[in-house]
C-alpha cells in the first residue's frame, strides 16, 4: 500500500472560477504560486516559484469562490498529479494539478475575510523542524 499527501501554502495567481458538473455538483478552480527563497553559496538571493492548478469539489467549492481572490494566501491539502501537455506552439509543457481535500484561508492582500476557514483538517499534528536550507530532511 502507498499513500501520498501534498500540503501547499501560497498565494492565488488568479481569481477562482466556479462551475458545476453535469450532476450539479460545484467545482472551484484557481492557481496557487508557492515560492521558495534562499541564498546560494556565492551569497546571491535566489527564488523559485512552483505553480499548482487547484480544484475544490463539493461543499468547499462555493465558499472558495465567494471569499478567495487573486493574491489571497491559502493552505491547501490534497492529492497532486503531474500532467504533460503540448503548448500552442507544439512545445512540451507540464502542470501540477492538486485535487483539494481541504482549503484554509490564511489572509492576504486586504481581504476582510482573512480568518474564515473553509474547512480545518479533522486531525492535526504539529512538527517543528529547525533546518537550514542545505541540511537534508531527517527522515
Amino acid at each position: 500500500m502507498s499513500y501520498s499527501k501534498t500540503i501547499i501554502v501560497g498565494n492565488l495567481g488568479r481569481d477562482p472560477e466556479l462551475r458545476y458538473t453535469q450532476s450539479g455538483d460545484p467545482v472551484c478552480g484557481f492557481s496557487v504560486a508557492v515560492s521558495r527563497k534562499w541564498t546560494d553559496k556565492s551569497g546571491q538571493p535566489q527564488e523559485e516559484t512552483t505553480w499548482y492548478n487547484v480544484s475544490v469539489f463539493g461543499a468547499q467549492a462555493e465558499p472558495c469562490s465567494k471569499y478567495l481572490a487573486k493574491g489571497r494566501q491559502v493552505l491547501v491539502d490534497g492529492d497532486v498529479k503531474a500532467r504533460a501537455y503540448a503548448n500552442k506552439d507544439g512545445s512540451p509543457g507540464a502542470s501540477l494539478d492538486l485535487k483539494a481535500h481541504s482549503v484554509q484561508f490564511l489572509g492576504g492582500r486586504g481581504d476582510e475575510a482573512a480568518d474564515v476557514p473553509v474547512e480545518r483538517p479533522r486531525q492535526t499534528s504539529s512538527v517543528r523542524l529547525n533546518l537550514n536550507d542545505d541540511e537534508p530532511i531527517p527522515f
